[in-house]
Order: structure tokens, then C-alpha cells, then sequence
């Protein structure tokens, strides 16, 4: 789930920076330091919004940069285990795909997308489902529940996040549809 957090830091000025305008300085560096990164406390930072209050700098010796004390806001996702997501798929392989939380992707596997056998169109790019005859491709919006979390402050590329939509109400846009309308949905066998 997405947050807007009210946060404090400290921002390190750099020495060529010091002449300008310190709100828009802080601003940047603060965006250049935290966006894309994660706190597994706070959660992905997606952006820093605004700057609320600069408090007296500090210097350290043999640093030549002024380090701020900084009240900002921020947008963050915070995921957590069982919470069902949303998101766009934006690659197919033959053992799943991968979809869109926005600052980072998550793995659908075979396995966790219908209790029907799944095959693999490469050429088309779709993930088939034998009996049904759904599909999953790139481009598709799908609604899943988070299933395995491993986040990596350190490298956030190396963080895995594993979804499901073996459930009711999970699945793609049209899946969802066809449940709903207890019909078929476009690209859908009857």
C-alpha cells in the first residue's frame, strides 16, 4: 500500500552546492538519496515531496559539506505479506510473469497463476491456460496477493517479492470480469 509519511533526516550539502538555493538543494539531494531506495521500517521511497522544515547545519572537519537536520514529506510503498496488490504484467517467460508494483517488479510463477495446466506461447508472448483457455500477457492488468517478500536495503535490484492469484477474485482484468459477470470476458473460452 502506498503511504505519504512525514520523515526527518540528515542531508549532506555538498561543498559546490552551498551558494545555492538550500530548500531546492536539500529537495535534490534528498531525492537523489532516498528515491528507489528501501527501509524495511518505512518501505520502498518512491518520491520526496516536500521539504517542511531545515534545521541548523553541522560541519565536520576534513568534510567541507553542511549536513541538514530535514522535516519532509515522502511517498512510500510499504508491502506486506497476504496484501493484495495491483499491477501491470511487463514480461512473460515459461515459468511466469513478471508484473509492475510501480518502483519494482514482482514474480508470478507458473505455479501460483491457476490450478489449470499453464502453457507458454513465445511467439505471442502469453501464458495459456490448457482447460479455460485464459491468458496473461504483457500489457495486462492483474490483481494478485503477495506471497513471499524479501526486500534488500542494500541493493533494492536483488529484492524478490512472490505473488498468487490462485485465489477467488484474483486474476487479470478479464478473469475478474468474467467472474463477476458469471460470463466471458474478451480472450476467454466459453
Amino acid at each position: 500500500m502506498y503511504y505519504k509519511m512525514k520523515l526527518e533526516d540528515k542531508v549532506r550539502v555538498p561543498p559546490n552546492r552551498l551558494g545555492e538555493d538550500l530548500e531546492v538543494v536539500v529537495l535534490d539531494e534528498l531525492q537523489k538519496q532516498l528515491e528507489g531506495s528501501i527501509d524495511k521500517d518505512i518501505g520502498i521511497f518512491i518520491a520526496v515531496t516536500e521539504i517542511h522544515e531545515i534545521g541548523e547545519g553541522d560541519i565536520i572537519p576534513s568534510d567541507g559539506a553542511v549536513y541538514y537536520r530535514v522535516d519532509f514529506d515522502a511517498v512510500v510503498l510499504r508491502l506486506a505479506m497476504q496484501e493484495i496488490i495491483e499491477g501491470e504484467v511487463v514480461e512473460t517467460t515459461s515459468f511466469g510473469a513478471f508484473v509492475s508494483l510501480g518502483p519494482i517488479d514482482a514474480m508470478l510463477h507458473v505455479s501460483q497463476i491457476s490450478d489449470d495446466y499453464i502453457n507458454y506461447d513465445e511467439k505471442n508472448g502469453k501464458l495459456i491456460c490448457q482447460e479455460t483457455k485464459r491468458t496473461i500477457g504483457v500489457g495486462d492488468g492483474v490483481r494478485a496477493r503477495v506471497v513471499s517478500l524479501s526486500l534488500s536495503e542494500r541493493d533494492p535490484r536483488e529484492s524478490k517479492v512472490g505473488l498468487t492469484m490462485r485465489q477467488a477474485g484474483l486474476g487479470t482484468e478479464n478473469w475478474i470480469l468474467e467472474e463477476s459477470e458469471g460470463g466471458v470476458a474478451d480472450g476467454a473460452a466459453e
